[in-house]
């Protein structure tokens, strides 16, 4: 038997070291394409990539976070960083930190109660009666009166007594201030009860002009 199978192994040898037939099986007893042996290892190929950004010409953006720094959570526009509105809105009541709360309130509530007079007296339901002067007034000081409380509530709501300003100490350009004292317990009542003195002075002053000075305005 050790004999028989001797000459065929011999056979299956060489024709697996052949030269010829190197990396080819053929199988025996089937026609067909032969079979390619794979070898073992294999070089692995790498490749790598490069991003190449293209020439462009600088651009120039008209809206941008203030001071470049988009944690700031502000932009910057050609309207909001032009020095005239830069100086109109530091000018604002609400903006002028080194006037005393008070005095600020008083302002605000000045223009307000000056203000809501003529809309009562011209859209008003007595506006075609003798008492239209009379009625519109008072519906502007009732209106004062309710903006004085809602001022109110949101103090007591929002701030606590002796906690120091909520206002940030520096400015965006990193300079030390002193922290606006409008965003404390006293500072807000201050500037609630100016403005409820100012308002009922606004449209006391308003009322007296229209009719007791019986100045020519439109609004009469």
């Amino acid at each position: 038997m050790a004999a028989t199978a001797s000459p065929m192994a011999s056979q299956l040898k060489s024709s697996f070291t052949s030269p010829a037939r190197k990396g080819l099986i053929v199988p025996k007893g089937i026609s067909g394409a032969s079979f390619r042996v794979l070898p073992t290892s294999r070089r692995s190929s790498s490749f790598t990539v490069k991003a190449i950004q293209a020439d462009k010409q600088p651009t120039y953006q008209v809206v941008q976070p203030i001071n470049g720094d988009p944690f700031i959570g502000s932009l910057e526009t050609p309207v909001t960083s032009s020095p005239l509105i830069a100086w109109y809105l530091s000018n604002l009541p609400a903006y002028r930190t080194a006037v005393s709360p008070l005095l600020r309130g008083i302002e605000v509530g000045l223009a307000h109660g000056f203000l809501l007079v003529g809309p009562f007296v011209k859209a008003g339901p007595l506006r075609n009666t003798e008492y239209a002067g009379a009625a519109g007034s008072l519906a502007a000081a009732g209106l004062v009166v309710i903006l004085s409380l809602c001022l109110t509530m949101y103090g007591v709501a929002s701030f606590n007594e002796g906690e120091p300003s909520t206002a940030p100490s520096l400015t965006l350009t990193g300079r030390k201030k002193q922290p606006d004292q409008l965003q404390t317990a006293d500072g807000w009542a201050k500037f609630t009860g100016g403005f409820f003195f100012g308002g009922v002075s606004g449209v006391t002053w308003a009322y007296f002009l229209l009719y007791v000075l019986n100045l020519p305005y439109y609004v009469k």
